[in-house]
């Protein structure tokens, strides 16, 4: 994939129309409806921003959550457009509908230097199978197209990819930050590169795994998905996680590794419990000896030890996964060290979304990673080497 495209200082926007296509896909409270974390509403301000400052009309959309019959009251965009008009001093004019009367009138209505809002693109059913009579008529109150929604890149969806076939298409800010950043460590990293796999399943992983074996010097693995390797290779796993069908396939990385002088670190020692709990009684054991009836859900203090000496001297870090149950305070601790680790090192440091981005956060890290990726499922597939649709359909630089 070129990962070289034209951004929204490429195209002329004064006085014209611009869809934005912007991850709004914020958590809410159940209750009542009020947004929990506005983070993603935030990082579509400096795209949204440098547009309404050259005089461009912007219609801004995005999904929100998974409406199962058409349009839903509790997952409608209103109350991200009154957060959005907070954020931005200024009024967001909310659409009633997606493409309807609504929508097409204040679309029409819309002048220069203001901003409306959507309502949110999976109330209409033809998005998700990127229905082009769909797509073409999102395009047809636009003169320009901006994607910013890198959390929604790798689904081909009428407004992540389908409006690109109606309207110039290029990348907002947000989204040009993430391809400089991931594209440039897939493509040309700072050496050593070492990655940090975790997270529960082996299978979530493989394509990852696959990519990184051609480009890494190091790969770390933790997580459950250690445990189908320590079982692969004869190890005593007790009640583990473990995918039987891919512990084949986990020997196959062991040798593929081998084979291209690739580093693989695996757990040398596990922390165990006798309960999936916060409260479980524990206790450190070697990997590949946990007796029956044991589980293991972090990585061991020796394992903690080798994976922070392996990223002292990185030239680039990716991380993608927690070492353990990092929601349980007791399993945190491996998860928690390599934070600490990547907060310390010189390395360009880059966090794959998802809960190694949460967990970064939550340990207060935040502002010593060179960049936290702001969609992990789109991440992960980008560092598989997959196409993304919602960045292929863009015009190239």
């Amino acid at each position: 994939m070129n990962y070289s495209k034209k951004t929204v200082k490429d195209v002329e926007v004064s006085g014209k129309k611009v869809l934005l296509r912007c991850d709004f896909n914020v958590p809410q409270d159940k209750a009542t409806g009020a947004i929990t974390d506005d983070k993603r509403i935030v990082a579509a301000l400096p795209t949204i921003q440098y547009l309404l400052d050259q005089n461009a009309a912007v219609i801004a959309c995005s999904h929100l959550g998974k409406p199962k019959e058409g349009p839903d009251p509790k997952l409608s965009l209103a109350p991200v457009a009154k957060r959005l008009s907070e954020l931005l001093g200024r009024a967001v004019i909310m659409a009633a509908d997606v493409v309807g009367p609504d929508a097409q009138a204040k679309a029409t209505a819309l002048q220069p230097g203001q901003i409306m809002l959507l309502e949110n693109t999976r109330f209409e059913k033809g998005e998700t199978k990127n229905d082009p009579a769909l797509a073409k008529a999102m395009a047809g109150m636009a003169q320009v197209y901006v994607s910013d929604a890198f959390g929604a890149v790798h689904r081909a969806h009428a407004s992540t990819a389908g409006v690109a076939g109606y309207l110039p298409a290029v990348s907002g800010f947000l989204i040009q930050k993430e391809l400089e950043i991931i594209g440039g460590a897939l493509a040309s990293p700072k050496r050593p590169l070492v990655a940090i796999l975790g997270g529960s399943k082996v299978s979530s992983k493989i394509g990852v795994i696959n990519n990184l074996l051609e480009i890494a010097d190091t790969i770390i693995i933790g997580g459950g998905m250690a445990y189908t390797f320590s079982a692969a290779q004869g190890g005593k796993v007790g009640d583990s996680l473990l995918e039987e069908d891919w512990k084949d396939y986990a020997n196959e990385m062991v040798k593929k590794a081998a084979d291209k002088g690739v580093k693989l670190l695996l757990p040398t020692d596990t922390v165990i419990a006798n309960a999936f709990a916060a409260d479980a009684e524990s206790r450190v054991v070697k990997t590949g000896e946990i007796p029956d009836g044991w589980q293991g859900l972090d990585i061991g203090p020796e394992t903690v030890k080798l994976y922070c000496d392996a990223v002292k001297d990185a030239g680039t870090v990716i991380w993608n996964g927690p070492m353990g149950v990092f929601e349980f305070p007791a399993f945190a601790k491996g998860t928690e060290a390599v934070a600490e680790a990547l907060s310390q090192t010189h390395a360009i440091t880059i966090i794959g979304g998802g809960d190694s981005a949460a967990a970064v956060q939550q340990l207060g890290y935040a502002d010593k990673m060179t960049h936290i990726s702001t969609g992990g499922g789109a991440s992960l597939e980008f560092m598989e080497g997959k196409e993304l649709p919602g960045v292929a359909c863009l015009l190239d630089a």
